[in-house]
């Protein structure tokens, strides 16, 4: 798949179509390297405490878990 780099005010980018986010899964924070002479694009690593808060998606994780209701019941 090709694209275009455009000029961004005074930057420049790409647009990353669709079918290739989807396939991905790639959203929000990016990382990007140089690699064998291009760029690679990953996902951020979310092991830092980049932001102060969870992620809606991992907080669903952590607390939709039966034992935690129960280790809760008697206090």
């Amino acid at each position: 798949m090709e694209a275009n780099i455009v000029k961004i005010g005074n930057s420049k980018g790409i647009r990353i179509p669709k079918t290739l986010l989807t396939q991905t899964k790639l959203s929000g924070k990016v990382k990007m390297e140089i690699k064998d002479g291009g760029i690679f694009i990953s996902a951020a690593s979310t092991d830092g405490l980049d932001g102060a808060l969870l992620s809606e998606d991992s907080l669903s994780k952590l607390w939709n878990d039966p034992r935690e209701d129960e280790a809760w019941k008697d206090l």
